[in-house]
């Protein structure tokens, strides 16, 4: 199957932002991007990828209960 191209407007769709987010990983290097002349695409692998390395997990929760005063 053929990697499909996301255009900046996509991107901020699927992410929930305004383009301004997407354009600016671009800018800062932060996301693989492709320029197919003066546009900017962005793989949608490199979109998942990017997902995935800034997912953070959810903290354990900790036992609650009375501490002992020493």
């Amino acid at each position: 199957m053929a990697e499909r191209f996301l255009s900046v407007a996509q991107v901020a769709e699927l992410l929930g932002t305004t383009e301004r987010f997407p354009r600016r990983l671009v800018a800062e290097r932060r996301i693989t991007f492709v320029k197919v002349g003066r546009h900017v695409r962005i793989p949608e692998s490199a979109l998942a990828a990017f997902i995935e390395a800034n997912t953070v997990q959810p903290a354990r929760r900790r036992r609650s209960g009375l501490r002992r005063a020493v």
